[in-house]
């Protein structure tokens, strides 16, 4: 009887790590919007930029800390956290914290849900036949293309483009290095507007997040998405054309 019961607590103890993820992400939501916010940094900004110059590498370590947990756990104030890395490191190192901490976290909730019920959709997706088999299938041969496109629209939400590919059994190397590489131009231009945060504050204004949507901007991130579609684009019309 002991066997048994503990063989039934593993698959349960297996979803701890994405429950506590789920919990914190709700309780988070509610709770840290107002916290992580431009205002907290309008007002805190003179005593972190202090704290900068008196302890360089110890509010670096801190804000990356923060900012890992913030994807990790799926709260809000990730676009603050990337605008406030520009405006306390600069645009090169600011672009280095922010995307070793946003991937940092992305590979916590990424192997969170892997571990637990990642690992049962995917084997039930694996032992299917049909429709699921075939989105398997199709995920499987363009994975890379797939998971570049996910990180580079600007429209898939952060942390689908963590959970899901966990959740269908994509290669562990293939979605940390894609997640790495994939958010360096949206990493960029939230860097680029952390920069110059200070003197839209001293305006009385708010960063305006839009600039991504600026055709200068969004133009070569939608040139990027078609240079990450275009494989997949390519097999589908030898896939036609052999048809």
């Amino acid at each position: 009887m002991e066997q048994v019961s503990q063989g039934g607590r593993r698959p349960l103890s297996r979803h701890i790590p994405l429950a506590v993820i789920a919990v914190a992400a709700v309780i988070g939501y509610f709770t840290l919007g107002d916290l992580l916010s431009f205002d907290t940094l309008r007002e805190h900004r003179e005593a972190l930029l202090a704290f900068r110059d008196a302890n360089f590498t110890g509010l670096a370590l801190a804000f990356m800390a923060v900012y890992v947990g913030i994807v990790a756990f799926s709260l809000p104030g990730a676009a603050v956290a990337s605008v406030t890395g520009g405006f306390l490191f600069g645009l090169a190192l600011g672009t280095v914290f922010n995307v070793t901490a946003a991937s940092l976290g992305a590979v916590a909730i990424f192997l969170a849900a892997r571990w637990g019920l990642g690992r049962m959709l995917a084997q039930k997706i694996e032992t299917s036949e049909g429709t699921l088999k075939k989105i398997k299938t199709g995920l499987h041969d363009n994975e890379v293309s797939v998971l570049f496109l996910m990180r580079l629209v600007p429209v898939v939400p952060f942390f689908v483009a963590n959970l899901l590919p966990a959740l269908v059994g994509v290669r562990f190397v293939n979605f940390v290095y894609t997640t790495v590489l994939g958010i360096i131009p949206g990493a960029l231009v939230f860097t680029w507007i952390g920069v110059g945060v200070g003197e839209v504050f001293d305006r009385g204004e708010s960063p305006d997040l839009s600039l991504l949507w600026e055709p200068q901007v969004i133009g070569p991130i939608l040139g990027l998405c078609v240079l990450a579609a275009l494989p997949i684009i390519i097999k589908t019309i030898r896939g036609k054309k052999d048809v």
